[in-house]
């Protein structure tokens, strides 16, 4: 897909091929390799349905975000609201902390 993607990016914005130095193309078998989270090349961490939404990363329905331990929250595409590039996650999970200390 990388041509593909090139050319649409070239569409809207000439000239923007010319200012690639150089580029790196990764299957799903290749990122997988590199990060065994990333289960077949999935890097927002897998099926995200209705379901998943309240039990990501384990069921925790009143604080996915906290950990047995106090000191160690998560924020990451395996808690709510999912993997993107919102950080809706990382503020999530500090207001948890921010409560905790409370």
């Amino acid at each position: 897909m990388t041509e593909s993607i090139l050319a649409q990016i070239e569409r809207f914005a000439p000239g923007f091929r010319d200012r690639i130095l150089a580029s790196t193309a990764t299957g799903p078998a290749g990122i997988e390799a590199a990060n065994a989270n990333y289960v077949g090349g999935d890097i927002g961490g897998g099926r995200f349905d209705l379901g998943q939404l309240f039990t990501r990363p384990s069921l925790r329905v009143l604080d996915p975000y906290a950990t047995p331990d106090p000191s160690i929250y998560l924020c990451s595409a395996s808690t709510p609201p999912g993997g993107g590039v919102h950080g809706i996650s990382g503020m999530l999970a500090a207001r948890s902390a921010l409560h905790q200390l409370r």
